[in-house]
Formats: structure tokens, C-alpha cells, sequence
């Protein structure tokens, strides 16, 4: 099922309605064969602006832009049209244009009645054929499902979609019909027909679409009959230019009338009319200047404001999307004379009475222009009776009067009056109602017959003038069509007896008069076929407590199964109140229950066979707001929390939802929501008002909403003057039985105005004095309040004013006021029957509060009788008390019970009857059929019969397994009789045992039970569980620990679970860094108790695993650790290397061997040329030790008393300045830059940074020291 909608242009009801969207409910199984059905309908988008985001943004942008001149938005609206490719379901109604079935059939003029009352009796005993849904597995005549509108005005741009669509068994074959000839796709190449379907779409890119333009039929035939679509008339839009002419400039009198006439051109479909000025503004139109239905401007009477050069007439045709334009009318206004004023005379109508014929369903308009001065006004009235309300709008300032869906009623005389104070002129328009056939009810509908079975096709329309009707068969006119004996024509009925195999067909009902026509296809398929259910199987239906549930069983079969229901099981049928079966094969639960929870059977059954089919019903609990959030009054800037605590079932998903207003929550971090609260920080005048919280689940919801009011921040006033004084004055006025005034001077509010009076009442006839109730409360302005008043009450009224600051202290109470005794107005609520005893009922109820009783000698009238008997009521009477005790009940049958409330003044009205059991007993018998199925070594399952209902003897809890372990079946395990007891809810037949002892007998029996107990226990029976894996061994122990071997020594399990096989033991060592070693496994005999193991590592940690087996496999292991022992002489031998002398020694030699090596090779570095650093630095000062300078970006001198100090190991230059180690010595000074040089001997040249530029150009002279050891040994320290 998918809903399928688009946007309809204009809605022809109501005008100041919203957009209305045209939608299209697909309702089908394509996977059983039933293709959708469209229902079509009419949705008015009343809350379009709530939709869309910021409405008042965007209106207010439009307006600017008219404003301004800007006429886009406009145009965008103006060039809006609807989709042409629209599809209507077939049989709809020919609208005035439609052409009538006169390609195929003769139209012969018949006299349409009713059937004779001679064959009344006949149609009642006959099956009136329901809208049955034929699965496509089986034989079945051609339906058209699809097919396009009977007036199709295609788009010139896009190619051309003829929809036919048609289902049946076999698939439909499907050909056209161009205006009354054989439509040959072979001879029209740019036409094709879409597989597997009668579409046809033509390509208008290589020829133009008016070639196409005719009337079209498509037919869908099978070897069981032939179906036929409607006429469908293909037009192409047009849109005419406007003719060309020079109009003359209009000179006229202020005062006087002026028509301005627009005469588009006509085009198909008539263009929209409305008047511009050269902006693109739309002209301004009022009471006395507005635009006819022809389009024409009309003035009651010209201003000199009205002079300008650009009225402009516009057409817009909507399909086209082309908007043609008038040449532009100047008028000039003159002055010079004033005009006398004068009485309304009609411009249009010009005549005193005129008539007009509407078509029943359509848009009537009417409309009345008249000139005077000053300007009259126009009313209207309908002279035999009055307008439709709903239906009737006002356009143009009140000229033209619209009524939406015209119907037969709506014909008479309408009377339109204009008036001004000099008189005023009336018009009479007559108004003729016809009507194109329509429906009365339904379309015929589809037949499905079994043979010999009976039926009757039905074809009732109605029309004015009445309208003819021609029926067909197969698409032949059905007086040539062949002879059937079961087969009788009466006018607008076909009656069927008595049908056999092969009667199959179509037939086609074609009414008509000269409005348009109807077309519908039904065909009458004769088939034998057993029962199925269309529903599917194990369907779950979820529904609230309380609520209605609707159990689908949707079936078909040739005869027409019949439907019936079970719950459980077989045993009866759901006769009970609760359930109501409809026709349809619906099962309905007035008010679901969690009783009625659980699986139910619909059985379709006909003389053919019974199919069966099975839907679960789950009850929830109902969602409620358990605390409601409340009024909060705040001053602005402080914080406000509103909570909403809510109970649902836990079984469906909730979605809390904050609303403010009945809209979205601001888009603003200030407002938290939480799982149960509303938290608004730092909070704003714009934050008042009204906020509702929405718990909604998949099946319901609940809301509460609670009022902000956000009041200015102040100081704190004084004691005294921070809420206001008490109300005085207190008077009762205006009493009557069940009401009073109530009237009240109100104190001083000190300079915070009284938001609301409260207003309390005591009770000295029921209560003790002092005990004040609230009544109501009003606004901060009023006065008076008029109180509603309960009988038989002594009232006292104090009233107490409230501001921002809180409340004040209560007026002085009033004088008291008494209302007359009367009878009850209400009776007792809850009231409940049970029983306490198997042989009583208690009848409850919730007892009437004194304020209730409207009267002394308040007592109750206990009524009772068995339900579904008719018997009489008994009757007692009970006084001072809230329930009664009816003895000697038969043990739980059902009652109907009511109770009625009495006093001295009479009885409150016919109390409600309620519904109730009497007492329960324990069930009478046990499960039957009991068997068990043993699924695994730890699982069985229990089935039983349930027990009758009758037996049962109360409500049903469900069903109780008592079971207990009799014994291993092992001799070793000790005897078991520990009961345990499965409980299991509702009326299941079946339960699992869960978590059995392996190798075990058990016994167990079943029990029924109720409210009341336990039923007896069906048989005992036993059965054996098999085996599974053992437990772990019960201890494991290791003994006897030696330098490579140790023993182990173990129990065997407590719970064996079966005949032990063997043990498996795995073990590996294990280092100080917990790392496992290689694994070793030994498989030891069932018999052994312990093991000894050889050829271990000594001092080593080993870790031990043992499993028991049986033949299941092995269980959990135990586990433990050991270490052998450490050999002492072994140690003993053991010396640390690290403090032995001729190892320190060796390391000593090395480092020093390792020293030597470095001295030599940095010697060889520095061998083959001269080091004339020294020159350098006294030549060039670091430019790293400079200076920048800011105005050129070089460097200055730098001086700095520490860098004067001379490194320890460094050489120092004749200068005095010391260059930085860590900015010189580096590898890139070395060479790896690209600044430094080698000479050809490969010595090194170059500066140490290479990072200035006078350092590129200058050069040292070379020195005639030799490089020291030392010097280098510095060298070297530098690179460390």
C-alpha cells in the first residue's frame, strides 16, 4: 500500500482554503497477484505555511519586492502548472465536452426505472457481489487498472503517454482505436507500445504533437473476455498570439464610469486574465475599480489618481507556460466640472434579469458590476431560500458570488443589490441545475460465482436530463452479443442463475445523456475454487489497552468462504461479547484486554476445503504522563525547568517531543532537553508561553502542557510591598439554584499588576470549617466571577490575588451561601464484580464524595443478574457502605451488574451496566496428552492438551510444570528430590525445561491453575536426560617434587554427566616473563587417580591442565602450577662473570683500544691541508654575533661580556671574540652545505657556517702550524 499525491492548481470549494493536493491511495499484494486499486481523494492543505521554515520571512521578502518592483516572484507563480500526466481510475464521470461510447456501441434512447417489484424479492435472495480481489494465479477476465483522463491535454515539449494498464489470467493483450478506426502501431513508427502493458508513448522529437491530436480508446482482451477503456480525447494546448491594434489614448471626466476591455485571445485552454502596469505590479484593484470573469477592468467611477499610461491586460495560458500581453491603454482624467452624483446602475449584467446553466458538481460564479457615485456596494441574496454556507465564497469585492460542488438544491433565483445613499438597482439571475450521469453508490463491481450459484451486476447512475444506458459484452453490444440462458437484462440490472463453467466475460455499462457519460467494466468470472487467506500468516497485531483491535483475515474462494475465528486452540468459537466478527472476515475487539493478548486462528471454509491461518494479537499498556509539567513564573534571566515523567510499555520505543506554542522549540542552545525535563536558561520575554510535552510511541501518545510567564527582573521590595493586599468587599449576587455572582473590590498591587484572582469555597455541611477547596480563578482584571454551584452544599467564598511577587492573604470569607438539596447527578464509578468465595460475588464500587450526594440520605441501588440469560434484575439496597456480597453463586459465570445512586430527592439517571465474574475454584482437571521431547543433555520440552475452559473455573493464569531429578544415572552421584516449578503464563499448550542435569532421571506432571490455585497434577512421568560433558576434576594436587619430575594427584568430578572415557593432561613450563613454553598432552585412563612425570627441566615453573571426558567430549579443566626443585651443586657452580677481574680488565682495554682509534682517524682528517680559521675569524666577525639591523636588515656589531669568556678547549682569535660551538661546528660547515671548498690536496677550505656572504668571497692564508692533538681532540668535542 503507497499513497501517491499531487498538487492540484485550484481547489473549486473554497478560496480561502490552502493548496489541495490530489491523492491517490494504491492499495494491493503484486506478490499474491492482486495489483493496487487507486481510491482517489481530495487533501486541502490548510497548514501549508506551518510546513514551510520561516513563512513570515518569506512573505515579507515578497513584499519587498513588489514593493520595489520586482516581479520574479510573481512570474514564478504565474508560469506554475500542474502535471499533465494525470490518471484517473476508471468508471470516473464525462465532464460537458466528454464524447459517449459512440465508436462501438449504437446508442439506443431506453426508459431507465427500477427493477420490478416482481423481481425485488429475487434480488434480496440473490448475493450482492462484493469488491472481490481475484488472485492473478488464477483464471480471470481482463481489469483495467490504469488509464489516462478522458480529457487529455497533452505538453507540445514532452513526448505523449496514453496510459493502459490491465491485469488478468492470461496477461491481456491489449490494441487502440483512433477516432473510431484500428489504430496500426506498424504504421506509425514514432509510436511504441511499453512491453507487458497497452501504453502507448509517442516521440514528438521528429513530428509535432498536434498530428496525434483525436480520440483514443484502448481495449485489453483475454480469452475470458475483453475490457475497454474510456474515450480519450487527445487536445493540444494553444495559445494564440494577441492580435495587433493601436488603441487611442481615453480622455474622460472624473466621476464618470469607465469599462477598460481586455478580449484575450482564445486559446485552448482558456488563459488566466489579470492586469499589470509596465513594473509588473499588479494594478490595484477595490470596491470601485475591479476585474470581471471576461477579464475586462470595470470603474464605478474614475478618480485623477486613475490616469497613467500602462494598463496592461495580461493572459497566462497555464499549459503553454506563455504569457501573452495587451498593448498598453493610456487614460487621462480631467477636471474639468464636477459630476453630480447619482444612483447604481448595472454595467453587467445590463439587462434586469438574466439565466445561467451549471453543471451539477461544478464551480457556479456569478457576478454584477455597477456604475454610480459614490460608489455602490454590492450584496447578494438568494430569493427562494438561503446560500450555501460552507460552499459559498465573495471574489472581487463582493461582484462575483462562487458556490464550490454544485448540487440540485442550489437552482433558484439569486438576487444581486447595489446600494448607495441615493437609491439603489437589482438584478435577477436565474440559475438551471443539469447534471452528467453519476453514480448512485457505486460502480458495478466485479462478480466472482461458483457454478450453479446466482448473481446479480448492478448499474445504477442517475443525470438531468436522466441520462440512457446501453449495456455490452466483451465490448459488443449485448443484444448481438451471444445467447446466454443465465442471463437476464432488466434496464440498468443483469441478473445471473444458475451459472456454469465458461460464462466468463466482461460486461461494459455505458450511460449517457448530453453532459457527458460513464463507463465502467465488471466481469462475471465463474470459478471453483477452494479457500485461501490473502492475510499473512503470523501476522502480529499490536494495539493499546482499551483500544479497538482489527484481526485481518482477508480470504478468497469459489463459493464465498465463510470466516470463522478461534483463540488458542479449537475448542469453541469466540462467542463472547468481546468479539464482534464482521463480514469481511474481520475479527474486532471493542477494548482490548492483556487477556486477549495471544495467537489466533481464522479458518476459511467453503464446500471445497478449509484453509487456516494464524495472526498473534499483542496487547500493550497504554502511555501516560505520570507527572505533568506546571505553570512557572519567572523573572527573566533566572532559569526555568519544566518536567514530564511519563510511564509507557517497555516493549515500545518512546520519542519525547517538546513543543512550544504548538510548534518547534527555538533553534537555540538555551533550551536542554532531556529524558524527562525541559530545562531554559537565561530566559527571555520572547520564551512565554505555552509548552507542551509529546510522548509518542508507534501506537499512541500523551501531551501536557504547562504555561510560562516571564515577568521583569526587580529588586527585591520591601516586606510588606512585595505581593499585593486582599480583595474586599466580597458580595453574592444574581443566585439561582446552581450558580451565583460572586463580586469583590481588589486591594492595592503595590507596583506589580495582579496577574489572576483565586477563588476558594468551604464546605460547612460536609467538612470541618477551615477546610478551603479551590474553585476557579480568573483574570488579574476582572471583578466578577460567575460561580457554577453544586446542590446540597453550604458555601463560603473567599478570594486571594495573585502578581509577580506570589499570592495575598485571603479576603475575609463572604456570606454564607446554601443550594437547595436535589437527586444525584452521577452514579458510582468502578464498579467491579469478583468473587471472594467459589460460590459469591462482590459487587464494588467507588463511593460518591458528600459534595456528590446533592442530598441527604445518600444510599446506592445494587443491581445484578446472570449475563446472556434476560432474567430479571434482583435488587438490594446498601447504605454507608461501597460494596455488597451476593451468595450462592453458581462457581464463575459472568453478571451483569449496575449501581445507582439514591437520596431523599430521587435517583441520578440510568447507571451504566458493568460486567463481572463470580467467585473462582480451583480448576477441576488436569492437562491431558502430556508428553515430553527431550532436546538435550540440559533441555527438554513439555507438551500437554490444555483444559477445557468449563473446567478451568476462573481465569485462566496458565499452566505450572512441577518437576524434580530423581537420580543420577551414574551409580556414583548421590540421590536428588529437590522440586522445581516452571511457571508458564496464558493459555500455552507447551513449555521448555531449561538448565536439566545431564545423565540424569527426572519426573514431572503439569498443572493447571487460576486467581484461585493450583488444579491437580496430571500423571507423574520421568525421563532421562543423555549425557554430556563432565564437570572439572573436584581437586588436582601435585606431590613429590624432585629435579626433573614431579606427581599429580587428582579427584574425579562431582558431576560426572555421564560414564567417564579418560582424562587428558597438558602442561608447559613457564619463564619469569609468564611466557607459556612448547605444550605436552598424555591421555590417562578413566581408573587413575594420579600420575608421575619424568625427564622435567629443573627450577622450572611448569602449569598443569587436567580434563575429565565422557563420551559427549571434555569438560572444564582444573588447573595448577608447580616448580622443580633448584640443584644446589649446579648453583653452586654458578659464578657472576660481571665481577670477575680479568673481565673488568678486558672491558678497560677495549674502551681505551676504542679511544686511540677515534684519535687517529680525525688526525688523518685534518692531514692534508692547513686550518686558517684563525685568519678567518680575526678577518670576519660571526655574523651570528651581529646585530640585525632594522632599517637594512644587516647585521651590527653585538657585544656581550659572556661571549668574551673563552671556551674551555677552544682556540681564542687574536680579536678577542669567540665564535658560538653550536652555530659553526656543524656538518653543513663542513662541507655538506655547498659553501665550503677542499683544495686539490683535499684540504679544507672553507668557512664554518657558510652562511655569509663575505665569507663566499674571502679566503685565509694558510698557516704553517701543524694541526696539535689537542686542537683536534677540541675539534672532536665539538662534533660530540
Amino acid at each position: 500500500m503507497f499513497l501517491e499525491c499531487g498538487r492540484k492548481p485550484e481547489h473549486p470549494e473554497k478560496t480561502h482554503a490552502g493548496p489541495v493536493r490530489t491523492c491517490k491511495l494504491h492499495i494491493g499484494r503484486p506478490e499474491l497477484g492482486l495489483n493496487p486499486v487507486p481510491l482517489h481523494c481530495e487533501i486541502e492543505d490548510k497548514q501549508k505555511e506551518q510546513a514551510v521554515r520561516h513563512p513570515r520571512r518569506r512573505r515579507r521578502r515578497r513584499r519587498r519586492r513588489r514593493k520595489n518592483g520586482d516581479s520574479s516572484d510573481f512570474l514564478r507563480e504565474s508560469a506554475h502548472t500542474c502535471p499533465l500526466d494525470r490518471v484517473t481510475e476508471q468508471g470516473e464521470a464525462g465532464q460537458l465536452g466528454s464524447r459517449p461510447w459512440r465508436r462501438t456501441l449504437m446508442m439506443t434512447r431506453r426508459r431507465m426505472g427500477e427493477p420490478d417489484l416482481l423481481l425485488l424479492p429475487l434480488l434480496l435472495l440473490l448475493p450482492l457481489a462484493a469488491a472481490l480481489e481475484v488472485p492473478l494465479d488464477l483464471p480471470q477476465p481482463p481489469t483495467i487498472t490504469l488509464q489516462s483522463p478522458k480529457d487529455y491535454i497533452i505538453d507540445p515539449r514532452e513526448n505523449i503517454i496514453i496510459h493502459c494498464e490491465a491485469k488478468g489470467k492470461p496477461h491481456p493483450s491489449f490494441s487502440w482505436t483512433r477516432n473510431g478506426t484500428h489504430f496500426d502501431l506498424e504504421q506509425h513508427p514514432n509510436v511504441h507500445m511499453r512491453a507487458h502493458s497497452g501504453t502507448l508513448v509517442v516521440d514528438i522529437s521528429r513530428e509535432r504533437a498536434e498530428h496525434y491530436e483525436g480520440t483514443y480508446q484502448c481495449t485489453a482482451r483475454n480469452k475470458h473476455g475483453t475490457a475497454v477503456s474510456n474515450d480519450i480525447v487527445l487536445r493540444q494546448p494553444r495559445s494564440p498570439l494577441w492580435s495587433k491594434e493601436k488603441l487611442k489614448p481615453i480622455i474622460i471626466q472624473e466621476g464618470v464610469f469607465l469599462v477598460l476591455p481586455c478580449r484575450p485571445p482564445a486559446g485552448f485552454p482558456p488563459p488566466i486574465v489579470f492586469w499589470m502596469d509596465n513594473n509588473f505590479q499588479r494594478l490595484p484593484q477595490s470596491n470601485r475599480v475591479s476585474q470581471s470573469l471576461n477579464g475586462d477592468l470595470y470603474f464605478a467611477n474614475v478618480l485623477r489618481e486613475d490616469s497613467r499610461n500602462d494598463y496592461i491586460c495580461y493572459a497566462r495560458f497555464p499549459h503553454t507556460q506563455t504569457i501573452q500581453q495587451k498593448q498598453p491603454i493610456a487614460v487621462k482624467v480631467l477636471n474639468q466640472e464636477p459630476v453630480d452624483e447619482r444612483k447604481p446602475t448595472f454595467l453587467l449584467p445590463s439587462e434586469p434579469s438574466s439565466s445561467k446553466i451549471v453543471l451539477r458538481g461544478q464551480v457556479l460564479e456569478m457576478e454584477c458590476f455597477a456604475e454610480g457615485l459614490p460608489t455602490p456596494v454590492i450584496s447578494w441574496a438568494k430569493v427562494s431560500g438561503e446560500l450555501p454556507g460552507t460552499r459559498t465564497s465573495f471574489l472581487h469585492h463582493q461582484k462575483i458570488l462562487r458556490i464550490v460542488n454544485v448540487s440540485e438544491e442550489d437552482a433558484g433565483d439569486y438576487r444581486c443589490t447595489a446600494r448607495n445613499h441615493l437609491g439603489s438597482v437589482h438584478h435577477t439571475i436565474q440559475i438551471t441545475v443539469k447534471a452528467a450521469p453519476y453514480w448512485i453508490g457505486a460502480a458495478p463491481r466485479n462478480l466472482v460465482l461458483a457454478p450453479g450459484e446466482n448473481g446479480v451486476l448492478m448499474c445504477r447512475a442517475s443525470g438531468t436530463p436522466k441520462p440512457s444506458i446501453q449495456w455490452a459484452m466483451n465490448g459488443v453490444p449485448i443484444e448481438n452479443a451471444p445467447k446466454d440462458p443465465s442471463r437476464k437484462v432488466e434496464d440498468d440490472t443483469i441478473i445471473f442463475t444458475d451459472v456454469q463453467m465458461g460464462s466468463s466475460a466482461v460486461y461494459q455499462c455505458n450511460i449517457s445523456n448530453q453532459h457527458g457519460y460513464l463507463l465502467a467494466n465488471a466481469f462475471v468470472n465463474v470459478l471453483s475454487e477452494p479457500p485461501r487467506v490473502l492475510t499473512p500468516a503470523n501476522t502480529v497485531y499490536q494495539v493499546i489497552k482499551n483500544r479497538q483491535a482489527l484481526l485481518e483475515c482477508t480470504s478468497f474462494g469459489s463459493p464465498i468462504p465463510k470466516i470463522t475465528w478461534f483463540k488458542e486452540s479449537h475448542f469453541g468459537t469466540l462467542d463472547d461479547e468481546t468479539y464482534k466478527e464482521h463480514d469481511n472476515g474481520t475479527l474486532e475487539i471493542r477494548m482490548a484486554q492483556p487477556r486477549n493478548s495471544g495467537k489466533y486462528t481464522c479458518a476459511a471454509r467453503n464446500s471445497l476445503g478449509i484453509y487456516e491461518n494464524h495472526v498473534h494479537l499483542e496487547v500493550k499498556e497504554p502511555t501516560r504522563i505520570l507527572k505533568q509539567p506546571e505553570y512557572r513564573m519567572v523573572q527573566r534571566g533566572k532559569s526555568v525547568v519544566f518536567e514530564c515523567k511519563v510511564k509507557h510499555d517497555p516493549s515500545l520505543v518512546p520519542t519525547m517531543t517538546w513543543l512550544k506554542d504548538d510548534g518547534e522549540l527555538p533553534d537555540d542552545e538555551r533550551f536542554v532537553v532531556d529524558v524527562d525535563s525541559l530545562t531554559i536558561a537565561d530566559v527571555m520575554e520572547s520564551d512565554g508561553g505555552v509548552y507542551t510535552c509529546v510522548m509518542n510511541t508507534t501506537l499512541d501518545h500523551d501531551s501536557a502542557s504547562a504555561e510560562l510567564t516571564v515577568v521583569e527582573a526587580t529588586p527585591t521590595p520591601t516586606v510588606g510591598n512585595e505581593r499585593p493586599d486582599p480583595p474586599t468587599d466580597l458580595e453574592l449576587t444574581d443566585h439561582k439554584k446552581r450558580s451565583v455572582q460572586l463580586t469583590w473590590i481588589p486591594g492595592d498591587e503595590h507596583n506589580s499588576p495582579i496577574e489572576k484572582f483565586l477563588i476558594q469555597y468551604e464546605d460547612s455541611l460536609h467538612h470541618h470549617r477551615g477546610h478551603w477547596h479551590h474553585l476557579t480563578e480568573v483574570g488579574g482584571t476582572e471583578t466578577t466571577a460567575h460561580l457554577k454551584l453544586s446542590p446540597y452544599v453550604h458555601y463560603t467564598f473567599r478570594v486571594l490575588a495573585v502578581n509577580a511577587m506570589g499570592s495575598s492573604r485571603p479576603s475575609f470569607p463572604s456570606k454564607m451561601y446554601k443550594t437547595e438539596p436535589s437527586a444525584p447527578d452521577e452514579n458510582p464509578t468502578g464498579v467491579h464484580g469478583f468473587g471472594t468465595e467459589h460460590d459469591n460475588l462482590v459487587i464494588s464500587w467507588k463511593p460518591l464524595s458528600g459534595l456528590q450526594a446533592n442530598g441527604p440520605g445518600l444510599h446506592y441501588r445494587v443491581m445484578w443478574r446472570r449475563k446472556m440469560m434476560d432474567t430479571e434484575w434482583m435488587m438490594a439496597t446498601v447504605a454507608n457502605n461501597s460494596k455488597f456480597v451476593v451468595s450462592g453463586t453458581p462457581t464463575f459465570v459472568p453478571y451483569e451488574l449496575k449501581v445507582q445512586a439514591v437520596n431523599d430527592y430521587g435517583a441520578a439517571p440510568e447507571p451504566a451496566v458493568a460486567f463481572g465474574h463470580s467467585g473462582e475454584d480451583l480448576p477441576a482437571a488436569a492437562p491431558e496428552s502430556v508428553l515430553v521431547y527431550v532436546l538435550n543433555s540440559t533441555l527438554a520440552e513439555v507438551h500437554w492438551e490444555p483444559v477445557p475452559q468449563e473446567q478451568i473455573r476462573g481465569y485462566l493464569k496458565g499452566y505450572k510444570v512441577y518437576y524434580w531429578r530423581e537420580r543420577s544415572l551414574h551409580k556414583h552421584n548421590p540421590h536428588h528430590a529437590e522440586k522445581q516449578i516452571l511457571t508458564f503464563s496464558g493459555n500455552h499448550s507447551k513449555g521448555k525445561l531449561p538448565g536439566l542435569h545431564p545423565f540424569s532421571l527426572y519426573s514431572f506432571n503439569v498443572r493447571a491453575y487460576n486467581g484461585k490455585g493450583d488444579g491437580p497434577p496430571s500423571r507423574n512421568q520421568q525421563f532421562e536426560t543423555p549425557e554430556g560433558v563432565p564437570g572439572a576434576p573436584s581437586s588436582l594436587m601435585v606431590t613429590n617434587p624432585n629435579l626433573d619430575s614431579l606427581s599429580l594427584e587428582w579427584n574425579p568430578p562431582r558431576d560426572r554427566n555421564g560414564l567417564l572415557t579418560g582424562y587428558t593432561l597438558k602442561y608447559h613450563p613457564v619463564n619469569n616473563s609468564n611466557e607459556l613454553g612448547p605444550e605436552e598432552e598424555l591421555a590417562l585412563a578413566a581408573n587413575e587417580t594420579s600420575v608421575t612425570l619424568l625427564n622435567l627441566k629443573y627450577s622450572t615453573r611448569y602449569k598443569f591442565y587436567l580434563n575429565a571426558i565422557t563420551r559427549k567430549g571434555p569438560g572444564p579443566a582444573v588447573t595448577q602450577e608447580a616448580i622443580t626443585v633448584v640443584d644446589e651443586a649446579v648453583a653452586s657452580r654458578q659464578v657472576d662473570i660481571a665481577t670477575q677481574g680479568w673481565f673488568i680488565g678486558l672491558m678497560c682495554a677495549i674502551a681505551l683500544l676504542i679511544l686511540i682509534l677515534l684519535i687517529i682517524c680525525f688526525i688523518q682528517r685534518n692531514k692534508g691541508g692547513k686550518y686558517p680559521v684563525k685568519e678567518k675569524e680575526d678577518a670576519h666577525t660571526d655574523p651570528e654575533f651581529q646585530p640585525m639591523k632594522d632599517e637594512d636588515c644587516t647585521f651590527g656589531e653585538y657585544s656581550d661580556n659572556e661571549d668574551h669568556k673563552p671556551l674551555k678547549g677552544s682556540r681564542t682569535p687574536s680579536s678577542g671574540t669567540v665564535k658560538r660551538d653550536g652555530s659553526d661546528d656543524s656538518l653543513v660547515d663542513y662541507g655538506e652545505g655547498g659553501d665550503g671548498q677542499f683544495n686539490e690536496d683535499g684540504s679544507f677550505i672553507g668557512q664554518y657556517s657558510g652562511k655569509s656572504a663575505s665569507r663566499d668571497t674571502a679566503e685565509g692564508h694558510e698557516s704553517s702550524e701543524a694541526p696539535s692533538p689537542i686542537h683536534a681532540m677540541n675539534s672532536l668535542n665539538s662534533f660530540v
